[in-house]
């Protein structure tokens, strides 16, 4: 059996598991920073000097600094550090620089 979900990458509970409500707060985590997928940027290369906690962003091919070597992903600032997800073919994302919905597609982001 995985450890974690297919799409989202939720970590489940093991049965014999002590302290489950960290497995289980990393899933809430997870969640509170994919659904509702609203970022601050698309195609950023550079973490903000003062990101504010639950900030979203699209990451550019070459980013530097924190997100050195996770281009193309999706970065979310949460409990003071930056955590990475892959987005998948058919994620939505509202950009609210430009107030325009995109969808990921094989060839990456685009306005729908």
């Amino acid at each position: 059996m995985a450890n974690q979900t297919t799409h989202l990458a939720l970590p489940f509970l093991a049965p014999s598991q002590a302290q489950k409500h960290v497995t289980h707060n990393e899933a809430l985590r997870r969640l509170d920073g994919l659904v509702q997928l609203a970022v601050e940027s698309v195609d950023a290369v550079s973490p903000p000097g003062s990101p504010v906690e639950g900030e979203r962003h699209l990451l550019g091919l070459s980013p530097t600094g924190d997100w050195t070597g996770q281009g193309g992903d999706l970065a979310v600032y949460a409990d003071g550090a930056w955590w990475f997800a892959t987005p998948e073919i058919g994620w939505l994302a509202f950009d609210k620089a430009t107030e325009t919905l995109l969808v990921r597609k094989a060839a990456g982001w685009t306005s729908v």
